[in-house]
């Protein structure tokens, strides 16, 4: 099971100007964009940590997700929340695809645990020592503001750690900050079973 991340978010997404007033950086000096990159590189890692942690995609974006067998009846779907279904495409063993018709398969939403099932039937059928590509959109929006506002907090939070620490010499405590934890915790997926069905 391999999950890529096709679309990143785009730069003009990040809350930069946001971040700047959360660290009280000056203005209205010649220097004022200097720091934005750096302060967009601990954006997106702040994102990737706290997405990491809970399962959930922050900005929308496309995924491409290969795997060999479904689980069960219904596949549950590696993050959340997702948008939509945008293909799915069956690999045989010699690598040939064919797309499977939308009216094969249906997505059943959920906050936390999303699943793709059959449409009346089973899932479509992987072809034997092949593989399924499904290709799916997910996160809370496009915009900063679609991401609800206790995680916009944490990635906050974490960038300007990720900042204010940027120096240290690796003696900081493992793991997140308890006010991150704190945040965020309400949106953690527990996993039962793996992933299948409960």
């Amino acid at each position: 099971m391999m999950l890529t991340e096709e679309t990143p978010v785009p730069s003009l997404a990040l809350p930069v100007e946001e971040m700047k007033d959360h660290l009280r950086m000056g203005s209205g000096f010649a220097d004022d964009g200097m720091q934005d990159g750096l302060i967009e590189t601990y954006l997106r890692a702040a994102i990737a940590a706290i997405e990491g942690r809970i399962g959930k995609v922050l900005f929308q974006r496309r995924f491409l997700w290969v795997l060999e067998g479904w689980r069960d009846d219904e596949q549950a779907l590696p993050v959340a929340p997702v948008a939509g279904i945008a293909s799915l495409t069956l690999v045989d063993a010699e690598g040939g695809e064919s797309i499977a018709p939308p009216s094969s398969y249906r997505l059943v939403k959920d906050t936390h645990r999303p699943r793709l099932a059959g449409r009346g039937t089973a899932l479509p059928t992987i072809p034997t020592d092949g593989a399924v590509k499904v290709v799916f959109d997910a996160g809370f929006g496009a915009a900063w503001t679609d991401i609800p506002v206790d995680l916009r907090q944490a990635v906050l939070l974490l960038a300007g750690e990720y900042y204010e620490h940027r120096h240290d010499d690796g003696a900081q405590t493992a793991g997140l900050p308890f006010g991150v934890v704190t945040l965020i915790e309400r949106w953690r997926t527990v996993r039962i079973l793996g992933g299948g069905r409960t």
